[in-house]
């Protein structure tokens, strides 16, 4: 992997496109909101055998989004493909939570030091070495991860996803 991030720093677009690049893809799925929209999704995205890694709703009177981070994005962008659901793909930044009293303060004050707007985050069902992990969506993805690594931050990436077994231990 490259050893920086931005235009200064460019990254193989081998890597870019690869597990190994620190974005998590998230699946932004519109539903009708109705009662069993959000169950028949997710009994389809289980019952093809992938794990639930964050999930995010939004709803409103007519519609509701969900927004859906799986162990596996191919798979899982394969199905939403057969549901004929519409959706988008938004890449997010997974970011470990750092051993402090005040992890979340800790990952979003390097963001806003670098006057980065976050847009939203939400909690990943991932843990290692004891420590939880969140979903940030930023407008400048490239400058994010940048200050991010530069504040010695961990990221969650696609590889982590795909070998996690430890879900609900």
């Amino acid at each position: 992997m490259s050893a920086g991030f931005g235009e200064d720093s460019p990254v193989d677009a081998i890597t870019s496109r690869g597990r190994d690049w620190p974005c998590l893809q998230q699946f932004v799925v519109f539903l009708e909101n109705k009662v069993g929209s959000l169950h028949q999704l997710l009994r389809g995205v289980e019952r093809d055998d992938l794990k639930i890694i964050a999930l995010s709703i939004l709803d409103s009177a007519d519609s509701a989004i969900a927004r859906l981070i799986t162990n596996n994005y191919e798979r899982a962008r394969e199905l939403l493909i057969m549901t004929g659901l519409p959706f988008c793909e938004v890449e997010v930044i997974g970011v470990m939570l750092p051993k402090t009293d005040q992890p979340h303060v800790k990952v979003l004050g390097s963001l806003m030091s670098a006057e980065l707007n976050v847009h939203y985050i939400y909690p990943l069902m991932y843990r290692r070495n004891g420590r939880g992990a969140m979903a940030v969506y930023v407008d400048e993805v490239d400058e994010a991860l940048r200050v991010l690594k530069e504040q010695c931050h961990e990221f969650v990436t696609e590889d982590d996803l795909m070998d996690y077994d430890d879900l609900f231990g």
